[in-house]
């Protein structure tokens, strides 16, 4: 027995409501929190303080102002790039190389060698912090910038290493070999053929390790006391501070992750090696 025409219409029309729904949903619970701390950022402080909350920004650039004077917040906020920028360096330095070498040679255990990378970050951070800490006080890498990158850099290398094997896996292996029958080395191919066409992709694997590396808290608030970055600052003075320098931090550390998110999120969707056309 076949179903008419009007049930099977009437089925694709309530399908198509309710995906139409969802993807409503999903946009207001991760855009509405966004925008009103917006709001809250760009108010004065006593529009922040006060209740009920305005449904427009005041364009007031005082709780900004605050959170630019405060003690201690720009050190940190310093503190932040310069973790995150050698985190996004030494993550692409040792990445880029594994992911090309995933793509272009064939060796025993290669698909489970793609896994383990993945598996790295299986272990939760807080399960290795106490050993982290007696390791780095040993070497005399506790409260450092370059030791806490290096930690952001483990946490991100995973994906600058699948990300880079997916771009790599995207450009035709005859175009290396069509620059070794021409006289290029396999170097000088690299860097004049298949460089200049994944260069986009490079730039965005490293901007999602920065990501990484600027969201991160938990290692930055065990491993650092005079040398905190802002998410571990914010963290450390949360219970103090006034209700419109948390906003106002909250912001600068969501857009710039927005915004680079939004800059790689197509090259995120290949990281298992699907070839981006």
């Amino acid at each position: 027995m076949t179903a008419s025409p009007i049930n099977t219409a009437q089925v694709r029309k309530s399908g198509r409501f309710l995906f139409q729904a969802s993807v409503v949903l999903l946009c207001a619970w991760v855009l509405v929190p966004i925008y009103f701390l917006l709001i809250n950022t760009l108010s004065s402080p006593e529009t922040v303080a006060s209740f009920p909350k305005p449904f427009w920004p005041e364009f007031d650039l005082g709780s900004l102002s605050f959170f630019a004077n405060f003690a201690g917040m720009l050190k940190a906020l310093k503190n932040s790039i310069i973790v995150a920028s050698l985190t996004m360096v030494m993550a692409i330095a040792f990445g880029a190389p594994a992911g090309y070498a995933l793509s272009r040679f064939d060796f025993r255990g290669k698909e489970t060698f793609r896994v383990l990378i993945l598996l790295t970050r299986a272990f939760p951070l807080p399960l290795l912090a106490l050993p982290l800490a007696v390791l780095f006080i040993r070497t005399g890498l506790d409260d450092t910038l370059f030791g806490l990158a290096l930690v952001h850099t483990t946490l991100a290398i995973p994906f600058a290493v699948l990300i880079t094997f997916s771009l790599f896996s995207g450009i035709p292996i005859e175009l290396e070999e069509a620059a070794w029958t021409l006289g290029c080395t396999r170097f000088t191919a690299f860097t004049k053929v298949v460089l200049p066409l994944i260069a986009p992709g490079i730039a965005a694997s490293a901007i999602f390790a920065f990501v990484i590396s600027w969201n991160e808290v938990f290692a930055a608030a065990v491993l650092t006391i005079e040398n905190r970055t802002l998410t571990a600052f914010l963290l450390q003075s949360l219970g103090t501070s006034p209700l419109h320098l948390k906003f106002a931090g909250g912001f600068i550390l969501v857009v710039p992750a927005l915004v680079f998110i939004f800059a790689v999120r197509k090259y995120l969707f290949a990281m298992w090696g699907i070839a981006n056309r």
